[in-house]
C-alpha cells in the first residue's frame, strides 16, 4: 500500500514538472515572436502627396542662393521688390506678382515668391489696396501701374541692382490680381507699361465686385503666352471670368485653361478651392494682418498642388515664352503638363484637365461652375 502511495505522488510530481516544463516553452515561445510581432504596422500606412522635384520645372535647380527685399509699400500705389543675390546677376527678367483681394502681405505668396527670384527673376508684388474697404476696385489697376513704374525707376537708377530685362516681362496673379493683370495686359500702353511675354492667372475673378473688370478682352495681346488655372471648388469667385478671359484672348493661339480638382486618396488630402497658390514664407511677413492674412495662416500649405501644378507650370510657361523650352510642359493638354505628381505609394495624383482654344465653345459657363 505505501508503495503504492510513493507511485502515486511521484506521478503527480512528474506531471506537474511536465506541465511547468511545457508552459515554460510556450511563454518563451511568446516572448521570442512577441518582437515580430510588434514590428508589423497594425496599420496601413496612409499615402502622402509627393514631394518638390530636385529637377526641371518647380524643381531644386536654384541659380540664386539668396534674394534682396526692397519695402516701398507704404501707400496703395507701392511695392515690395525681390531681387536675386549671390550672386547678384547685371540683368534679370521680371516677374510681377498681382495678390488677390486684401493680400497685400507678401508672405501669404513668399514660398513661391523666393522660389521665382532663386531660379533668377526680378519679383516685383505691387499693392493696389490700402485695406479691404480702399479704395474702389476701379482704382486697382492705376495703383498697381504706379507701383510697377515706381520698381522699374528703382532698379534702373539704384547702383548694385540688376537691369530689368523689359522684353521679359510676365505677369503672375492669384483672385483679383488676375483681373488686374488681364486689364493692365490689354491696356498696357494706356498705363506705360511693357505687354507682357507671357501671363499665368490662379483663379481670377471679381467675386461680387466689377470693378477693373473689361467690357472685352479681344485686344488681349497677341504675343502673349495665356495659362488660366481654376479649381472645381472654388466658391468665391468660380470660373465665370476665366472663362470670359480665355474665349475673349482669340488673338493669342498660345492660351489653355486648366482645371485643377480635389483627391482625398491619400493625407493631406489635395484641396481645389479658391487659394490653391497660398504658399506661406514667414520671413516675407510685413506684420500686416487682415482676414485675408489670417485665413492664410491658418489654411496655406505648400504641396503638390504647388510644385507640380502653378510652380511647374510658372517656371515652363516662362521658359517657352522666353527660350522656347519646355513648351511642351506649359502647353497643348499633354501628360507632362496634366501631371500633378503621384501619392507616396505611387498612385497618381488626380491629373489637371485642360481646355484648348479649339475646345472652348464645349462648356456652358454660369457663376459658379462649368457644366458639360
Amino acid at each position: 500500500m505505501d508503495a503504492a502511495k510513493t507511485l502515486d505522488a511521484t506521478a503527480k510530481v512528474a506531471v506537474r514538472v511536465v506541465t511547468g516544463f511545457l508552459c515554460s516553452l510556450m511563454f518563451t515561445s511568446i516572448l521570442w515572436v512577441s518582437p515580430q510581432l510588434i514590428a508589423q504596422p497594425l496599420v496601413k500606412e496612409v499615402p502622402t502627396p509627393q514631394a518638390q522635384p530636385i529637377k526641371g520645372p518647380g524643381g531644386q535647380e536654384y541659380l540664386h542662393d539668396s534674394l534682396l527685399m526692397f519695402d516701398q509699400a507704404e501707400l496703395p500705389d507701392g511695392f515690395w521688390m525681390y531681387v536675386p543675390a549671390q550672386p547678384i546677376p547685371q540683368e534679370a527678367p521680371v516677374v510681377v506678382f498681382f495678390h488677390g483681394y486684401g493680400g497685400y502681405n507678401p508672405m501669404i505668396y513668399g514660398a513661391w515668391i523666393r522660389h521665382l527670384v532663386r531660379k533668377g527673376n526680378i519679383v516685383i508684388f505691387p499693392r493696389y489696396q490700402r485695406n479691404l474697404i480702399s479704395p474702389k476696385p476701379d482704382r486697382f489697376p492705376e495703383n498697381a501701374a504706379k507701383g510697377i513704374r515706381d520698381a522699374f525707376e528703382l532698379l534702373t537708377t539704384q547702383e548694385g541692382l540688376p537691369q530689368p530685362k523689359l522684353e521679359h516681362v510676365s505677369y503672375f496673379a492669384h483672385s483679383y490680381g488676375g483681373v488686374i493683370a488681364a486689364h493692365l495686359s490689354v491696356r498696357a500702353k494706356a498705363f506705360d507699361l511693357p505687354e507682357p511675354e507671357a501671363a499665368l492667372l490662379c483663379a481670377p475673378g471679381s467675386g461680387p465686385f466689377n470693378g477693373a473688370v473689361l467690357d472685352d478682352y479681344s485686344g488681349f495681346p497677341a504675343h502673349t503666352k495665356l495659362l488660366i488655372i481654376t479649381g472645381e471648388r472654388d466658391r468665391v469667385v468660380g470660373e465665370k471670368f476665366a472663362w470670359k478671359l480665355f474665349r475673349e484672348a482669340a488673338r493669342t493661339p498660345w492660351r489653355n485653361l486648366l482645371r485643377q480638382y480635389k483627391d482625398k486618396y491619400g493625407k493631406p488630402e489635395i484641396e481645389a478651392g479658391h487659394n490653391q497658390s497660398y504658399a506661406l514664407d514667414m520671413s516675407f511677413d510685413t506684420g500686416k494682418r487682415n482676414p485675408t492674412a489670417r485665413k492664410a495662416l491658418r489654411i496655406s500649405r505648400t504641396d503638390a498642388v504647388d510644385f507640380y501644378g502653378h510652380w511647374k507650370l510658372g517656371d515652363a510657361l516662362l521658359a517657352c515664352s522666353r527660350n522656347g523650352q519646355w513648351c511642351d510642359i506649359a502647353f497643348g493638354g499633354t501628360e507632362a503638363q496634366r501631371h500633378l505628381g503621384v501619392w507616396s505609394d505611387g498612385t497618381p495624383i488626380r491629373p489637371l484637365d485642360v481646355f484648348l482654344p479649339s475646345k472652348q465653345d464645349e462648356a456652358t459657363v454660369d457663376n459658379r461652375k462649368v457644366q458639360r
